[in-house]
């Protein structure tokens, strides 16, 4: 906001508080980026394990392949999946953010890690579909949480002069988790047989959230906003609707339409180039049928989704890295119209020219997932320039996280296009990539907000 109100000034961290804080903020987004990743891998082949697992066309000698029809309902439970974490998440970052605010970031934090930990245990014994959809939901409440408590709570604890170089690290931690759990699907291919195992793999860093509980320290710009220093049982009164009233609700509404355009272009296409990939491997090893494949060209055809999220996430890790730096350097609204043209060029040529097949497919989707994630590189420096520290966390939050119910609605759209395209991912990607052309317009509504301090307002 424009003007800011005098408040106690904050306690002041140790060294040791500071990389606590940093480190535990870090590892959460990191772990939630293996949350991410997790189901671009597994979704299909458990829900072929689910409702296909002798897929009615296969022959006795060569691979199992499924029909049309069956693909396009493995496209709609992607979809589904996809819209479960997309709500979930997006109903986590209201809740834990309002937490957040209210009861400390730390402890939000650790709720959030509790959360999307401790309910991806279950997807391993799922026997349905209807309760893996389920399951991914309730997960997804913490991963939406980690985001506005993570970014509030290290943005409030470091210093001015870091916040370039801290939005960058913290937009590059769920990438650097969505590469680690792509090389778990490059050494261990996730098919219908143990997919249930890399559910449980994904579930192991459960212990993170009791240590941030217990061993964190609390912001010391949100105790000094509340009034209240550590040890005191003083509880702020904090409506999680705040930032959707006057003098807030222009910016929330803005915000949200910029978190969101990512958000979509992401979801509702680059992260279909994995299933892409699934099934242009699977249709590849079907014209092999009668020259008995080999094992090893076997194990590639296995492995050929978990390197094209490997190579996209690996992209995507050096350009949330920059974004905040980029803002910094050439100004938040100008990076973010640049990011929008580069993100449609690239997505329309992948979509329009190559196969998951074609040599240099992976180049292109390293390239994408540079380009396109920029973005959330961008967005932890942005977003919280735009709200005071007393909804600070809701505001992140919202304006983050509410964009995943639009998106959701364009992902269940994937699904219909899907049977309208019959089965086509080409087609589909290149209807929904579109939605970067919106994101060169919005931006200049935006306010400039490259001076904005975080101080205690």
């Amino acid at each position: 906001m424009s003007s800011f109100h005098a408040a106690p000034a904050p306690t002041a961290l140790t060294s040791a508080g500071r990389n606590a804080i940093l480190a535990s903020a870090f590892l959460a987004w990191m772990f939630g980026g293996v949350a991410l990743g997790l189901f671009p891998l597994a979704a299909r082949p458990a829900t072929i394990a689910l409702l296909y697992p002798a897929p009615p066309s296969a022959s006795a000698s060569g691979p199992k392949t499924l029909t049309k029809a069956q693909e396009a309902v493995i496209g709609k439970w992607f979809a589904r999946y996809t819209c479960a974490f997309l709500t979930g998440a997006g109903v986590g970052g209201l809740l834990f953010g309002w937490m957040g605010d209210r009861y400390g970031r730390k402890n939000a934090l650790a709720w959030s890690v509790l959360c999307f930990t401790g309910f991806t245990a279950p997807c391993a014994w799922a026997t349905s579909p209807e309760q893996l959809l389920v399951l991914r939901f309730l997960a997804c409440l913490g991963v939406g949480g980690v985001w506005p408590n993570g970014i509030a709570l290290a943005s409030e604890a470091w210093s001015e002069v870091s916040r370039p170089t801290l939005a960058g690290i913290f937009g590059t931690a769920a990438n650097v988790g969505i590469v680690g759990i792509a090389l778990w699907g490059i050494r261990f291919a996730v098919t219908k047989e143990n997919w249930h195992e890399v559910m449980l793999v994904c579930a192991a860093p459960f212990p993170l959230g009791l240590l941030i509980w217990f061993f964190v320290p609390e912001s010391p710009r949100w105790l000094a906003s509340r009034g209240q220093r550590e040890g005191t049982t003083a509880k702020p009164q904090v409506s999680a609707w705040e930032v959707f009233k006057p003098p807030y609700l222009r910016l929330t509404l803005l915000g949200t339409l910029l978190g969101t355009i990512p958000l979509f272009g992401n979801w509702s296409g680059g992260n279909w180039l994995v299933p892409w990939s699934d099934q242009a491997a699977e249709r590849a090893a079907a014209t092999q049928v009668s020259s008995a494949p080999r094992p090893d060209n076997a194990r590639a055809n296995q492995a050929r989704k978990a390197w094209t999220q490997f190579a996209r996430s690996s992209g995507a890790s050096i350009g949330s890295l920059i974004g905040g730096w980029l803002a910094s350097l050439l100004g938040r609204r100008l990076v973010y119209f640049l990011i929008s043209i580069g993100s449609w060029g690239v997505s329309v040529y992948i979509f329009r020219y190559l196969t998951p097949l074609d040599p240099n497919f992976l180049y292109w989707t390293f390239a994408l997932g540079f380009v396109t994630t920029i973005y959330f590189g961008w967005l932890p420096l942005f977003l919280p320039e735009l709200f005071p520290v007393e909804v600070r966390s809701t505001g992140s939050g919202v304006t983050f996280n509410f964009g995943r119910f639009v998106t959701a609605g364009g992902v269940l759209a994937n699904g219909v296009l899907m049977s309208v395209f019959e089965s086509d991912y080409a087609k589909v990607l290149a209807v929904t990539s579109s939605v970067y052309l919106l994101g060169m317009f919005v931006i200049w509504l935006a306010p400039d907000t490259s001076q904005q301090k975080l101080g205690v307002e």
